[in-house]
C-alpha cells in the first residue's frame, strides 16, 4: 500500500507541470510582425500623447499630416520635406526667400527715400526734424508755409491742430515747385512701405499654402504606403505531429 501511494505521488509530481502547461508566449500584433519582417523599429514602452502618436506613425513609415502642416507653417517647404515630397516643397522655400528679400528691399529703399525727403524739407523749408511725426511732414507737403496751414485749420474750426512756429513747428517753402518735389518724395517713400505690407501678406499666404500642400503630401504618402502594405498577409503555422518543434511564418502580398 505504501508503494502504491509513493508511485501515485511521483506520478502527480510529473503530471502537474504537463497539465499546467508552459507560460503562454505573448501574442504579437500584425503590425509588430510587419515591423519585424520589414526591418522597421518596434513600439517603445512609455510613449504617450502627440509625440507617441507621431513616433508610432513614423514607425510604420506613415507621416502625420498635422505635423507636416506645422513644419510648413514655420518654414515653407519643410513639411513637404518631412512628407517625402520636397520636389514641390522647394518652390515654396524658394518663394519664401524671394519674398523676404523683396520685403527687405522695400524696407531699405523706403527708409532711404524718406530720409532724403526729410533732408530736402530741412534744407529748402527750414524744417526742424527733431521729434516730428509723419503727419507733420504730410502737412508740410500740402501747404506752402505754417501760416497757410494754420489759417485752414482755423477756418475748419479745429484750433487743436494748429502748429506753433515758436515751438519748432514752422516751415516756409521758397516756391511751390520745391513743395511739390518734397511731396513727391514723401509719397514715393510711403508707397514703398505700403508695398512692404503687400509682401508681408504674400509671405503669410505662402506659409498657409505650403502647410496645405504638406498635409496633402503626407496624406498621399500614407495612401501609397497603405497600398504597399494593405495586401500584406502574415501567417504562422506549427509543424504538426510529424515535427512538433517546427514553426513557420509565411509572408504573402497580393497583386
Amino acid at each position: 500500500m505504501a508503494t502504491v501511494r509513493w508511485l501515485l505521488a511521483c506520478s502527480m509530481l510529473v503530471a502537474f507541470p504537463l497539465l499546467a502547461g508552459t507560460p503562454e508566449t505573448p501574442r504579437r500584433s500584425l503590425t509588430e510582425l510587419r515591423c519585424e519582417l520589414l526591418a522597421l523599429p518596434g513600439p517603445t514602452a512609455g510613449d504617450t500623447g502627440v509625440a507617441a502618436a507621431a513616433r508610432d506613425a513614423e514607425r510604420e513609415g506613415h507621416k502625420a499630416p498635422g505635423l507636416a502642416a506645422v513644419y510648413s507653417l514655420l518654414v515653407p517647404g519643410m513639411g513637404e520635406l518631412y512628407a517625402g515630397d520636397f520636389s514641390s516643397g522647394k518652390y515654396f522655400l524658394i518663394s519664401e526667400g524671394a519674398l523676404w528679400l523683396t520685403y527687405a528691399a522695400f524696407e531699405v529703399y523706403g527708409d532711404a527715400v524718406r530720409s532724403d525727403a526729410r533732408l530736402y524739407a530741412a534744407t529748402y523749408a527750414a524744417v526742424n526734424p527733431a521729434g516730428k511725426s509723419d503727419q507733420f511732414y504730410v502737412d508740410v507737403g500740402n501747404f506752402i508755409n505754417t501760416a497757410a496751414y494754420n489759417d485752414k485749420k482755423l477756418r475748419d474750426r479745429t484750433p487743436s491742430l494748429v502748429y506753433d512756429p515758436g515751438a519748432g513747428y514752422g516751415w516756409q517753402w521758397g516756391s511751390d515747385a520745391e513743395r511739390s518735389t518734397f511731396r513727391s518724395l514723401r509719397v514715393h517713400s510711403e508707397n514703398m512701405f505700403n508695398n512692404k505690407k503687400f509682401v508681408g501678406a504674400a509671405i503669410l499666404v505662402n506659409h498657409v499654402a505650403s502647410a496645405i500642400n504638406a498635409a496633402r503630401a503626407a496624406i498621399a504618402h500614407n495612401g501609397a504606403l497603405k497600398d504597399l502594405l494593405g495586401d500584406l498577409t502574415v501567417s504562422a503555422s506549427a509543424g504538426g505531429a510529424a515535427a512538433p518543434g517546427d514553426f513557420a511564418i509565411t509572408l504573402t502580398r497580393g497583386f
